[in-house]
């Protein structure tokens, strides 16, 4: 017990180092500073002529060098469109500038109808993007997203595709959500079949439903995000972007995600990452996720932070990143054939938890002969916590999660070490380590397990393998 309270005060003392971390970037080049009392119009080089928008940050060119500032204490709303060796971080005092990903607080008057009296399921006047959950009060609840698939042209229910999706016998619980579009239809192949299924993209804006048993939602609760289908800070294949002392929170995909032949430089630092992911990601094909059959044609999707494709520079230090529903932090890719280096990566001093995979990582060979390779990759001295236990947790999939996920690839690799770490209670495995090679296996050294024993005791057990 004395081991556990000890591990408990290192996670506060980390989080809060994290959450408290001061701006200390060294600027070169420009600057533009963004805050809520800005104007657009402003030309964003002072404090006392700020711009606005993220659109504002987003569609203006930037040369490499440049830094473009938000003010702590404020909230920004939508998206950033990334660009080649600019930083994005923080001035002023108190919070780290908050990123929230739609554009308004859904607990707004006037904004709810009432859909069905008799179960409590209210519509939102508004349509939305997809949502991955939403939550409440800041954290206080969470909802749990109802997904049927999309066959013959309608919904049906995804454990029983003989059977339409009908909203009320459906959302049983208070505070189930489903949304719901079929505006625009693709025909891609279904389980062997083509038919048309619904075009997912940054479009597809559809209806969104809530139970509420309690009453109007906006009285009910002074804040519902929505974790919508979009990035939050879409860096692409732009090279050498930096993102510090930033709060990324409700968003439906990747707080950050880049990609691409080989994307360099991306290091994001001191920031605090939380409530990620979930949305729909496409309708079509066998799900990957649900090895076991049964129910296929929806996909969901959502990290943190990733890279997919080839990287080189990436690191990823003293953040704070929590309620996920895929990763916490990924470098990964399955190569159809192309050649990719995945190259001195470091993910270094960071709090994970509540995320299905604390980290994750493959490298997966479509097809043989491919020489694609990972060189260089360190994750040391992170705290990862309870891996499969957060909201995630409404994945059909149980029996993935993992703090450290490497799937069964082949996953060529050298100068891999993975060191000094604590992983601490996982709802499955701790880790899931696999290579084609014995030696493109990571070397562990110096890292600290904890695991439940008894969940009704709550009674756990410490371990500690240190190596040479």
């Amino acid at each position: 017990m004395q081991n556990l309270n000890k591990l408990e005060l290192l996670c506060q003392k980390r989080k809060d180092e994290i959450l408290n971390s001061a701006d200390e970037l060294s600027v070169k080049g420009v600057v533009y500073y963004v805050s809520n009392d800005g104007c657009d119009e402003c030309d964003g080089l002072s404090k006392d002529r700020p711009w606005k928008s993220l659109e504002k940050v987003s569609n203006t060119p930037l040369n490499e060098g440049d830094f473009v500032l938000f003010r702590r204490g404020d909230t920004f709303r939508g998206f950033v469109k990334a660009q080649n060796g600019v930083t994005y971080g923080a001035y002023g005092i108190g919070n780290k500038p908050k990123f929230h990903g739609w554009h308004k607080n859904l607990a707004n008057k006037d904004i709810w109808e009432l859909f069905d009296a008799e179960h409590n399921i209210w519509r939102l006047k508004e349509s939305i993007l997809d949502c991955g959950t939403l939550v409440f009060n800041d954290g206080e609840y969470h909802s749990r997203k109802l997904i049927p698939s999309y066959i013959g042209g309608k919904f049906v229910c995804r454990d029983d595709e003989s059977r339409d999706f009908d909203i009320t016998s459906e959302m049983t619980n208070d505070l189930d959500i489903v949304c719901l579009y079929d505006e625009r239809l693709t025909n891609k192949p279904s389980k062997g079949q083509t038919f048309g299924v619904p075009q997912m993209d940054d479009d597809s804006l559809g209806a969104l439903y809530l139970r509420c048993d309690k009453g109007d939602p906006s009285d009910v609760f002074k804040s519902i995000e929505a974790l919508t289908r979009r990035h939050m800070f879409k860096v692409g294949s732009c090279n050498n972007v930096h993102i510090d002392n930033l709060c990324l929170k409700y968003i439906g995909t990747h707080a950050i995600g880049a990609g691409g032949s080989c994307v360099k430089g991306l290091h994001v630092t001191n920031c605090e990452i939380g409530w990620v992911g979930g949305a729909v990601q496409h309708y079509f094909g066998t799900d990957p996720n649900y090895p076991q059959g049964g129910r296929g044609t929806v996909t969901r999707f959502g990290n943190a932070i990733e890279i997919y494709g080839g990287c080189d520079d990436y690191l990823v230090q003293n953040c704070y990143i929590y309620q996920v529903y895929d990763a916490g932090i990924t470098h990964q890719v399955s190569t159809f054939g192309r050649k990719f280096s995945m190259t001195n990566i470091r993910y270094l001093q960071n709090l994970v938890e509540f995320c299905v995979y604390s980290i994750e990582y493959f490298l997966e060979k479509t097809e043989d002969g491919n020489e694609s390779f990972i060189d260089g990759c360190e994750i040391s001295d992170n705290i990862l916590r309870s891996c499969g236990y957060g909201w995630g947790q409404q994945r059909h999939n149980k029996d993935t999660p993992a703090h450290i996920k490497g799937w069964s690839y082949e996953n060529t690799a050298k100068n891999f070490v993975i060191k000094n770490n604590v992983f601490d209670k996982s709802a499955y495995r701790m880790l899931h380590l696999v290579a084609k090679k014995e030696e493109s296996l990571p070397q562990m050294i110096g890292n600290t397990y904890v695991q439940i024993q008894d969940f009704r005791a709550q009674s756990t057990r410490l371990h500690r393998i240190d190596q040479a």
